[in-house]
């Protein structure tokens, strides 16, 4: 119930600032679709649609790991994705609940297929917007393009220990474990 309130308090106050954004899109990015929509693996392993706003050039065709400073995202969209504004649409999706403001960040397909025994309890838990892992790697895009193989690294370090992150998350969390974490995105 949490959730879906904060959600429609927030898109509420928000509508202005993300009717903004969205023009700024639109206007920037010469057009094209305002949001970036991509399924996704939710609560028990549910696809369902989540909505960003798109921060990347229309038919890029790269893969799913951003790396910081790639052609592919557009002066706009890094300063979206350096601030998370881009994720403010997920506040929909919290509304709809397909997600939560707090739990593991949902991923494509092919990286929730890697979950395997005791890692898959993590699928029992609603995606959120935010999470512990979300704010370990707040700064992702960065760590990732000061490697040679960013993919690889994401592959080998950053995404075995989200998802010890999340587990850990999984048998600990509660309403105020949540509540701190909110706070701590929010602070930044």
């Amino acid at each position: 119930m949490f959730d879906k309130f904060a959600a429609f308090f927030g898109l509420l106050v928000l509508l202005p600032f993300l009717l903004v954004i969205a023009l700024l899109i639109f206007v920037k990015m010469s057009g094209g679709s305002i949001f970036f929509i991509q399924k996704r693996v939710g609560k028990n392993g549910k696809l369902f649609k989540m909505y960003k706003f798109r921060t990347m050039v229309i038919s890029h065709g790269g893969c799913s790991i951003s790396v910081q400073g790639e052609e592919r995202i557009t002066p706009l969209g890094a300063i979206l994705r350096k601030y998370k504004i881009d994720e403010l649409p997920e506040l929909w999706n919290v509304l709809i609940g397909d997600m939560s403001l707090v739990g593991p960040r949902p991923d494509v397909p092919g990286y929730a297929d890697l979950l395997e025994g005791e890692n898959r309890k993590i699928l029992e838990l609603k995606p959120g917007i935010t999470g512990p892992a979300s704010l370990k790697y707040k700064n992702e895009e960065e760590i990732l393009a000061q490697q040679l193989d960013p993919i690889r690294y994401n592959d080998e370090v950053i995404f075995p220990d989200k998802v010890k992150i999340n587990l850990q998350y999984y048998y600990h969390h509660n309403f105020f474990v949540d509540l701190a974490i909110i706070a701590k995105t929010i602070i930044g």
